[in-house]
This record gives C-alpha cells, sequence and structure tokens, in this order.
C-alpha cells in the first residue's frame, strides 16, 4: 500500500504546515523528504500525476494570460536581463567556493559554473501561480508581470533542452500552426458542452492530448504544448469557466509533484549545507530582480510584490540539472543539492509571501520615485469620479450587485476589478468599471479620495481580499456602508468583527431567494403554514 503511505504523509506535512501557518504544499515537500528517509521510492504512478499536475498547471495558466503581455517590454526585457544577470551572479558565487576549496566543485570547470548559475537563475511556475491562485491575483499587475516572466523563463528553459540534447523538432512541427484556424471549432465545441463534466473532461483532452501528447510526437515540450493550447483558447468567454472547473483536480494533482520533490536522494550533511546557503543567497536574487523590474516605467509595488513572488528556486532548474547530469556534465550530487534548494526555497518563499504587504508598506518610501511619465495606463492611480456605490469584484456576484444598485435604486456605481479582460468585456456592455487592485494599499489611498462614496460592497471571490480591503477602509475612518459576500460560514464572524454593517453567505441568501420565490409564485405568505 505505498500509495496509502503517499496520501497519509501528504496529508500530514500539509496539516503540521497549516499548523505553523505555513502553505500546505511546504508540508507536502517534507512528506516527500520524509518517505525518502524512511526507504520510500518514486513510483510510476506518483510520477505520472505530478507529470499530470504540471501540464494542467500551465494549460490553466494558458487560459488566464493575455498575449499581449508577453509582448510587452517590461516582461521579455526584464526576463532577459534578469536570466543573464542572475547565471553571471551565482556562476561568480560559485566560482568564490571553488576557490575556497568545497569539495562538490573541485572538478567543476568553468562551463559547469555557469550551467549551475543558469540552473538556479530560474523562479518557480508551479510555486508563484499555487501562492497567486490562492490569493485569487493571477490577474493583479504584479501577478501579470511575474507569470509573464515566468512564461519568458520557460521558453529558454525549452531552447536550452532543445539546443543541449541536439534533438531538433521534426518537421513535422510545423503543421502546429493549423492550431490558429482550427481555434474556432474549439470554441464552438466549448459552447455546446455546458459546465459539468463534458467540459472538464475536454478541458483534459485539451491540455494532455492536443497540448502535451501532440507537442511531444513532434519533437516539442509537451509542458509548452499545454501552455500554447491553452492561450488558443484564452479569447473564449467560457475560458474562465474551464479554468475554474479543473482548479481542484490540478490541485490535487499538484500535491504528487511537491511529494516527487523528495524523492531525488537523502542529502549529506555537506549537501544539506550548501543547499541551505543558497537559499542564504536568495536576497541577491530578489535585489537583482528589483533592480531590473526599476529600470521599466511601474509603481513599487507592482515591482516589489513581483520580485517577492519570484524570490525561489524553480522545478525547471532541476529538469535542467538532470540533463546535465545524464550528459555527465555534472556530478550527480549536484541533483540532489538542487533538489533539497528548490524545496528549502519554496519554504523561505511561503513565509516571506505570507508579509508581503507589510514589507511593501514599510519599504515603499525607502525606494527612489517611479518613472511616472511614461507609465503604463494599468500601473497609473485610479480616480473614481462621481461614483456614490462602489462594488470590488465584477465576478457573477459583483455583476447583479452593479446592476441592481443602479437600476433599481438609481445610484452611480463603479465596478472595480483587477482583471482587464473583465474590465474591457463589461465596459463594452455599458458598465462604468475601472482595473484596479483591492488589494493594493495605494489603490485605497486613492479610492477614498472622493467624497461621494455612500457604499462600498466587497464581492470578490476571495476572503483574505475582503479583509484587507475592509480594514483599509476602516483605517482610513470610511464613513459610508459596507457589505461583504462570503462564502463559507466560518468567514462571516472575521467580516463581522472587522465593522462590515452587513454579511451575506452567498448559500443562505441564494435559498432565502429561491424560497421566496417559490412561496410567492404559489400564493403562500410568510405566515401560510402557520395560519393553515
Amino acid at each position: 500500500m505505498i500509495e496509502a503511505a503517499y496520501i497519509l504523509a501528504a496529508f500530514i506535512g500539509g496539516l503540521a504546515a497549516m499548523a505553523v501557518r505555513l502553505p500546505p504544499l511546504v508540508g507536502f515537500l517534507a512528506g516527500g523528504f520524509a518517505l525518502n528517509w524512511l526507504g520510500y521510492t518514486l513510483t510510476p504512478t506518483l510520477s505520472t500525476i505530478a507529470d499530470i499536475g504540471v501540464t494542467l498547471l500551465l494549460f490553466t495558466i494558458g487560459l488566464k494570460l493575455n498575449i499581449r503581455t508577453l509582448l510587452r517590454t517590461e516582461v521579455w526585457g526584464s526576463a532577459s536581463l534578469h536570466m543573464i544577470g542572475s547565471s553571471l551572479l551565482f556562476f561568480l558565487i560559485l566560482g568564490l567556493l571553488k576557490w575556497l576549496g568545497l569539495s562538490l566543485l573541485d572538478e567543476a570547470g568553468w562551463q559547469v559554473l555557469l550551467l549551475l548559475g543558469f540552473a538556479l537563475s530560474f523562479s518557480s511556475t508551479v510555486f508563484v501561480v499555487k501562492v497567486l491562485d490562492k490569493r485569487s491575483e493571477t490577474q493583479s499587475a504584479y501577478g501579470r508581470l511575474a507569470i509573464g516572466l515566468l512564461i519568458m523563463q520557460d521558453v529558454f528553459a525549452v531552447v536550452f533542452i532543445t539546443a543541449s540534447t541536439g534533438e531538433l523538432p521534426s518537421p513535422w512541427a510545423l503543421t502546429l500552426l493549423l492550431l490558429i484556424p482550427l481555434a474556432p471549432m474549439l470554441y464552438h465545441l466549448l459552447d455546446r458542452l455546458g459546465h459539468g463534466e463534458m467540459q472538464m473532461l475536454f478541458g483534459m483532452l485539451l491540455a494532455l492530448v492536443l497540448g502535451y501528447g501532440l507537442f511531444e510526437l513532434v519533437g516539442i515540450k509537451g509542458d509548452l504544448g499545454a501552455l500554447i493550447v491553452g492561450l488558443l483558447l484564452s479569447p473564449h468567454p467560457a475560458a474562465q469557466a474551464l479554468s475554474r472547473s479543473m482548479f481542484n483536480l490540478k490541485e490535487l494533482l499538484l500535491v504528487g509533484f511537491f511529494l516527487s520533490i523528495g524523492f531525488t536522494s537523502v542529502p549529506d550533511w555537506q549537501m544539506a549545507s550548501l543547499a541551505l546557503l543558497l537559499v542564504v543567497l536568495l536576497p541577491l536574487k530578489s535585489l537583482l530582480y528589483q533592480w531590473v523590474f526599476m529600470r521599466f516605467p511601474m509603481r513599487h509595488r507592482t515591482s516589489l510584490l513581483a520580485t517577492l513572488t519570484l524570490t525561489n528556486y524553480s522545478e525547471f532548474g532541476l529538469i535542467v540539472g538532470a540533463l546535465a547530469v545524464s550528459t555527465g556534465w555534472l556530478a550527480p550530487e549536484w541533483l540532489v543539492v538542487l533538489s533539497l534548494a528548490v524545496a528549502l526555497s519554496f519554504a523561505f518563499s511561503a513565509a516571506l509571501n505570507a508579509v508581503s504587504e507589510g514589507l511593501y508598506r514599510h519599504l515603499e518610501s525607502r525606494l527612489p520615485p517611479p518613472r511616472r511619465g511614461d507609465m503604463p495606463s494599468g500601473e497609473r492611480p485610479i480616480e473614481l469620479g462621481d461614483a456614490e456605490a462602489v462594488v470590488l469584484g465584477m465576478g457573477r456576484i459583483g455583476r447583479s450587485v452593479y446592476k441592481r444598485l443602479r437600476k433599481e435604486y438609481g445610484l452611480r456605481v463603479l465596478g472595480i476589478d483587477n482583471n482587464p479582460r473583465t474590465v474591457k468585456e463589461l465596459g463594452e456592455r455599458g458598465m462604468h468599471l475601472l482595473e484596479g487592485d483591492a488589494v493594493d494599499s495605494d489603490f485605497w489611498d486613492k479610492m477614498l479620495m472622493s467624497p461621494d462614496v455612500r457604499m462600498v460592497v466587497l464581492a470578490m471571490p476571495h476572503h483574505a481580499g475582503n479583509l484587507f480591503a475592509l480594514q483599509q477602509l476602516r483605517n482610513r475612518h470610511f464613513k459610508g456602508r459596507i457589505t461583504a459576500v462570503v462564502e463559507y460560514p466560518e468567514e462571516i464572524e472575521p467580516i463581522r468583527e472587522l465593522g462590515a454593517h452587513a454579511v451575506f453567505h452567498v448559500y443562505d441568501e441564494a435559498g432565502r431567494a429561491l424560497a421566496d420565490s417559490a412561496a410567492e409564485a404559489a400564493g403562500v405568505g410568510s405566515m401560510g403554514r402557520q395560519m393553515g
């Protein structure tokens, strides 16, 4: 019952991590190392689950990504600058360690040192997207910047792997261009599938067969294929719904990925010490990220939060390391060092990102003024105009609130959402929307300058975001009414304690409304049954 041991280790590790206020994925990593220490090995089943989880992750990234994000100068420019700078930085540091007599580097030439620097320059796509998903901030300004940069890093990795193996893609790879005219057919099929199990099965088919399988068949990395197929579907209105339907499955399968990292090998003290030293050096990687981002016009919050999110090592570094070991360029011990460094960096980064907003507030005044003259529109401060009501989060609930406040109560309503695609689509329908990030403290400073705002409705999908927004409103002594929507009963009390005037549980309110409508249709009054 090896699989049972895997599940038990993952659950205990995740529970222990939650107990010390770390993300469960840190516990999954620890569970993998514990299983390895106890003598368990990586089975083909767990390896397959891990691979499928990563493939679905990249597919869902593609579903949420606007291709124009990758074409922005600050994305491809910062990715290129950081890749070069970080590779050289770690090359010099490892060269110093070799000079100081580190035995693991005795036989390493400058090519090996440069290769290790390249492997350590990557940040983790899996970890970063998981953190952003948890916060519902994949569409925030810093989230889009981080994901765009990570995708560029993934492209660099694919180019390196192709070049180092000497295996060029098959000539049949050119036929993949036919996927572009095929996209409208996929849109039509997605429209006809609805929102049930067929939609999820269609997503699996696209990610694993049309994406991974087809691209591997013509000699291109399958994970990149899943990402590209997701990108092809991203303009479709149902792309976000498809991503949401696959969310829980993807999260469950990714547990296998984090467990599998621990099965590389059991490190000795020298390997563990070197891995720990690499984690201690992570702030240098962060400083380089921040320096690179400051070369481009963006707000400090965007650059600093993206930097903190990217402060980790990557699973792609492991892939590069494994390839180098298989070709004899690196000693096998280095793969153990890299694996442990990746795992420890995830724990470090998780703790760092838990206090990222506080760090930004502390450091913002110490940074030089940003270049505002040519700052992109999404980075500029938000003006609220003459709005009387503000709805934060323009998902399905937020849209219903917006329409009712405007049509039934005649209020001037402003919707705020951090997804530029949502802002554009709803704006084309005649709604008054602005792009903004409600967990951005700078945004709140600007928003409350409007004296006309009488009420704020917190309709964001993530509880932490609503709590943060409510705290910001209270800190700035907002005098209007605050109403919040929650998904789970345990979220009601924390919202009330922060002073919300009204809190609505989504499912309770939907049940009451349905019961009232049913009773009204049947001609039953509220006391009908008692009087009968």
